[in-house]
């Protein structure tokens, strides 16, 4: 299937420009940025839509983070403003709470503690900042669930929900980003495994099934179908009792 990405680029660009014409005028793009494709190509459409002076990254380390030179060196491309909140001081004091109350802690609960404190920081920063919060999720992610609900799924707005993986790659080469920050192998920092590794498939067969319907491994299609159903309600709004007075 064909993917224009100079056409795609323009359209997000005016969208993000209408969203914010729409809801804040003078609010600024709040970027939760780790160094990776998503949240470089989300922080560059912003740059373009707004201007590099009404974007704002937030860099949110627990504690040491290897790779984040490469969030460093995406705000310096772009020349905007940026700050560095380590979210390990409350990430250990909640743990340490929850372990003491808590008959057992499993392993992701630890694991999605991180992305709920970065949102919850995030729209801090928001708040404080004049700001509207990015979401920086892509399709391919939100399609298999690879998300953390009330985490990184969320935001004010969100300008790659409906892209998928190979095209934000064609994105971020348009937006002329860093060729080591766009092709950089997409990790989430939580578990130690790369996307793929921990999915099970690559992003490409799962692009070109979301995009085609065709999947020639059975069982792999299947696998897909299952997390798919299961995952919907991360991207839904939270049911509520029909009452009828």
């Amino acid at each position: 299937m064909f993917f224009d990405p100079k056409k795609t680029k323009d359209e997000i660009v005016i969208w993000i420009r209408e969203f914010f014409q729409k809801t804040g005028p003078t609010c600024n793009a709040i970027v939760g940025v780790s160094g990776g494709k998503d949240s470089s190509v989300v922080a560059a459409l912003c740059s373009e839509a707004l201007g590099r002076e009404r974007v704002i990254g937030i860099l949110m380390p627990k504690g040491h983070q290897e790779d984040i030179n490469m969030a460093h060196k995406l705000i310096s491309f772009l020349g905007i403003r940026s700050y560095e909140i380590n979210i390990e001081d409350c990430y250990n004091g909640l743990m340490s709470r929850l372990e003491n109350e808590l008959p057992e802690i499993t392993q992701s609960t630890r694991i999605n503690l991180q992305p709920r404190l970065r949102m919850a920081t995030l729209y801090a920063a928001s708040q404080s900042l004049n700001g509207r919060v990015a979401n920086t999720c892509n399709l391919s992610e939100d399609w298999v669930g690879y998300s953390t609900r009330y985490g990184d799924s969320v935001g004010d707005f969100s300008p790659l929900a409906n892209i998928t993986v190979r095209e934000v790659l064609a994105l971020g080469k348009e937006l002329d980003l860093p060729e080591d920050i766009v092709n950089k192998v997409p990790v989430d920092g939580l578990c130690g495994q790369t996307d793929e590794e921990k999915l099970g498939f690559t992003y490409k067969m799962l692009d070109e099934y979301i995009r085609t319907g065709v999947c020639g491994d059975t069982a792999l299609k299947e696998k897909i179908d299952r997390l798919h159903e299961m995952n919907k309600f991360k991207l839904e709004l939270m049911p509520s009792f029909p009452y009828k007075p």
